[in-house]
């Protein structure tokens, strides 16, 4: 913990499918105790080995319309006829309290949350190497058809071209590398100046200690 009492970081790490999203923020917040994943909240049915309060949190599409109603959503969006988001109150407990928030989300959603927190929110986008590499990546997945994986790589290129829009990029192409330049742009934002909230205090207790001496 620093010495300083700071607000937490809202993190959010975009890429397209393939770029190595999961693999890089399972290692991150691994090696950062200071952090933690928010959760989000789902309509759908659990799938199998899912787990409530781990992987969502499972509610009814009534309860998901009540909570966009009264603002307690940082941003949600409907998928397949199924509506996500991120609740905001364990968040702001989080911020609060010191505790940096990591988010998987989609530019659209990034969006969204820099609205409801613009102070607290930075942007990581995590692109691949190559369109070849990616491609590859894909393709090692499964027995997906040709056309599948076409579609996929169109999509790829569309939310690659939000990219400009985030705070920094890491180009996963060394697997090491990129999780020290993950780490390093989320220390960046704990030291911002603006998340220092105990640094008044801090600074009163130095110029005391110099003035007993």
């Amino acid at each position: 913990m620093s010495i300083i009492p700071r607000r937490g970081v809202c993190l959010v790490v975009s890429a397209p499918s393939g770029a190595g999203k999961t693999s890089l923020t399972r290692a991150l917040l691994e090696q950062e105790p200071e952090t933690r994943m928010s959760i989000s909240v789902t309509t759908r049915d659990p799938r199998p080995g899912e787990k409530e309060g781990v992987h969502y949190h499972f509610i009814t599409p009534m309860r998901h319309a009540e909570m966009r109603t009264q603002g307690e959503l940082l941003e949600w969006a409907e998928v397949f006829g199924h509506f996500y988001g991120s609740p905001r109150a364990p968040v702001e407990e989080a911020l609060a309290s010191g505790r940096d928030v990591v988010f998987d989300i989609d530019w659209q959603g990034y969006r969204q949350l820099r609205d409801s927190l613009p102070a607290d929110v930075v942007g990581l986008f995590i692109l691949p190497p190559s369109r070849a590499e990616l491609e590859r990546r894909l393709r090692g997945r499964g027995t997906d058809s040709a056309a599948v994986i076409a579609g996929r790589m169109d999509k790829a290129v569309a939310e690659m071209s939000h990219a400009g829009e985030f705070d920094a990029l890491v180009v996963n192409d060394d697997f090491a590398t990129a999780l020290t330049e993950c780490r390093a742009v989320l220390h960046a934002a704990r030291l911002a100046m603006p998340r220092q909230t105990g640094l008044t205090g801090f600074l009163a207790t130095l110029a005391g200690e110099r003035l007993t001496r």
